[in-house]
């Protein structure tokens, strides 16, 4: 089936039978093509994955760390058959520039001001916003300046609350802001070293029924980015200020509760980073939020990418966001 399909396609193209050719990609769910582009404001270039018709509601994927607008690689497709996606790196990371931060303090901040600027300079006003790991800091601060913007959340193992925070965890960011010593300092390098970005990111919280699962494209594409001393030196500089979230916490729950953003919340429950708990205390802001639990860790999107489209598909859909 799959053959004839192709074959079928290729047979259409040289017809010259665009009109037809859309016709059967749309019958057989074919998803549309992704583009990679560029575009450069305050002189630094932004990138960004783009797929889908942009007269459909648009998702903004925010991506986490380590990685990039790469992590959504197999999720894009799959949403942009009904959906226009958006998927920017974030500036330091990824194809994005990555600013000297010698010259440059990278905070969670600047990356909310840099992609808030690249959405606007996409003239998209107002968005679906899907958050995982670093993308609630970022999406959180977008979402603070304007509310009403956001038509709707999806929330994958991004953090908001201190209930998906051990207490070690909690200590862990704490100290990374207010202890300056070099000592500290070289400790959050090493978690930027590919040891640390296989084994105490990627495959952390994976077992035996899950780890063929993870595609180590993704590990090899994030340590690409991150070979450089001033490449890992940015990432250092969020580690010291992940803490500002932590505080502002209470402020992003009362604008959730305020606001009552229609709320779906996909959280792989095996995360030993940021826990189940996290996902859960979302219900004490927004009682009419989705929750699901995933057999999945931190990065589920990579695990359970149709269970997450099929759920983000369903859950617009519901809300006659289409």
């Amino acid at each position: 089936m799959k053959q004839f399909v192709i074959i079928l396609l290729v047979i259409l193209s040289l017809f010259g039978c665009q009109g037809k050719t859309d016709e059967t990609k749309k019958q057989f769910f074919l998803p549309p093509t992704t583009t990679y582009n560029y575009v450069e404001i305050d002189s630094v270039k932004l990138f960004y994955r783009e797929a889908g018709d942009k007269s459909n509601p648009t998702i903004v994927l925010l991506h986490g760390y380590p990685s990039s607008s790469h992590s959504y690689r197999n999720l894009i497709p799959m949403l942009a058959t009904h959906y226009h996606v958006i998927a920017p790196d974030n500036l330091g990371s990824g194809y994005s520039t990555h600013l000297d931060p010698a010259t440059t303090t990278y905070t969670f901040d600047l990356l909310a001001d840099y992609t808030e600027k690249l959405i606007d300079t996409l003239q998209i006003k107002n968005y679906v916003m899907f958050m995982q790991d670093f993308g609630a800091p970022v999406g959180y601060r977008m979402m603070m300046r304007n509310p009403k913007r956001i038509e709707a959340l999806i929330v994958q193992n991004a953090n908001a609350y201190l209930d998906g925070l051990t207490p070690k965890r909690q200590a862990f960011f704490r100290t990374a802001q207010t202890d300056t010593s070099q000592v500290k300092h070289d400790f959050l390098y090493r978690l930027t070293g590919e040891d640390a970005i296989i084994n105490q990111q990627y495959l952390f919280d994976l077992d035996a029924t899950s780890i063929n699962i993870q595609s180590p494209d993704a590990w090899t594409h994030d340590l690409t980015f991150l070979r450089s001393k001033k490449d890992r030196e940015i990432q250092v500089q969020l580690f010291k200020d992940y803490n500002t979230n932590l505080i502002r916490y209470p402020k992003w729950q009362k604008m959730l509760r305020e606001n009552q953003p229609k709320t779906l919340i996909a959280w792989g429950k095996k995360d030993l980073k940021f826990n189940y708990k996290g996902a859960e205390a979302y219900l004490r802001d927004l009682p009419n939020a989705e929750l699901h639990l995933l057999d999945a860790g931190h990065f589920a999107a990579e695990e359970k990418t149709q269970d997450i489209a099929i759920l983000i598909l369903e859950f617009l859909s519901k809300n006659e966001i289409r």
